[in-house]
């Protein structure tokens, strides 16, 4: 048990030092108001690890972020096995997003929230298959290419890029489907859903009436349905396909990026969103459901799975994948 002491506070020391090269690593992001916050939530979260007694071996686990590594690059080195079934991924055609001011922000789908939620569905044995409005490659979010996403493994980032490159060759990861083409009967043969985040869907997903369709059939249909951050506001888009029913997720709980952690954005870019996407959805019926700023949060509510922020992707991933097994 004293080895076992000494090893976790030797483990504890140089999870704080890793913390302490990522801050010294970042340069405009650190700087902000965000980056601030998810270093205190971080350094928190390992203070309150190494104080916890009775760890053991599990505290020394959960401080390593290498096991997510491997598992992307096994995936990465993986044939095409036998499938479990197809999961329809649906990104958004929008690389900028406008603010109050007018002025176009550059944006995308944001790195962590997609690629650790596809690489618990690909290890899980399912398929794949990108969709988005346009049919044309999906952008991804600058913000989202920083390491301070990924502390305290850095590695983790260039494995999920290395990942989303190998998607570009074996998949259709830079030539998606487009919504308009994917027929009612072919929606059939889909096992689940997943929406990442970043504010782009917030410019065309959530008033996009092929997007409420291809909603509306899993949402009938109770197939597993998981969105994140931003994706969430891509739900509305179901009162666009179907104008004359009330909103599909009318009383779900679920949850998404924060007013808080919204106004951080937004000092980012010098501008105030033309609305936000909890409000929205609250607005709409949701019961919103939120957690500290940059703390994880996820919601599962009938079909629906939901999480609040990068911080949540991989337990939003498995998540997902679990009402996918249950399917």
């Amino acid at each position: 048990m004293l080895a076992l002491n000494r090893i976790a506070n030797v483990t504890c020391m140089r999870a704080r030092t890793l913390h302490t090269h990522a801050s010294r690593c970042l340069c405009s992001l650190s700087s902000t108001p965000l980056g601030a916050t998810f270093h205190r939530t971080q350094a928190q979260a390992t203070d309150s690890l190494c104080k916890t007694p009775g760890r053991g071996r599990k505290g020394l686990t959960s401080i390593s972020t290498s096991s997510a590594v491997a598992s992307a690059q096994s995936v990465c080195g993986k044939e095409s096995a036998m499938s479990k079934g197809t999961v329809l991924i649906c990104l958004s055609g929008a690389d900028h997003i406008r603010t109050q001011d007018g002025k176009p922000k550059e944006t995308g789908f944001f790195l962590k929230e997609l690629g650790a939620p596809l690489i618990k569905v690909l290890e899980a044995g399912y398929d794949v298959q990108f969709a988005n409005p346009t049919g044309e490659a999906p952008h991804m979010d600058p913000l989202s290419d920083n390491k301070i996403w990924f502390m305290p493994s850095f590695s983790e980032k260039e494995a999920e890029k290395e990942l989303l490159d190998k998607m570009g060759v074996e998949k259709n990861f830079k030539n998606p489907t487009k919504f308009s083409d994917i027929s009612d009967n072919q929606l059939q043969s889909y096992a689940g859903v997943l929406i990442p985040g970043g504010h782009a869907p917030m410019t065309d997903l959530w008033s996009d009436k092929d997007m409420g369709r291809i909603l509306l059939h899993f949402h009938k249909e109770q197939k597993p349905t998981a969105t994140m951050c931003h994706g969430p506001i891509a739900l509305l888009s179901t009162k666009v396909a179907d104008q004359d029913s009330p909103w599909a997720y009318d009383g779900y709980e679920m949850t998404c990026y924060s007013n808080t952690e919204e106004k951080t954005n937004e000092l980012l870019f010098g501008s105030k969103l033309q609305f936000k996407a909890e409000d929205t959805l609250r607005e709409n019926g949701a019961v919103m459901k939120e957690a500290f700023p940059m703390m994880p949060k996820v919601t599962v509510d009938r079909e629906l799975i939901t999480a609040q922020q990068p911080s949540s992707a991989v337990a939003f991933g498995e998540a997902f994948v679990k009402a996918l097994t249950k399917g």
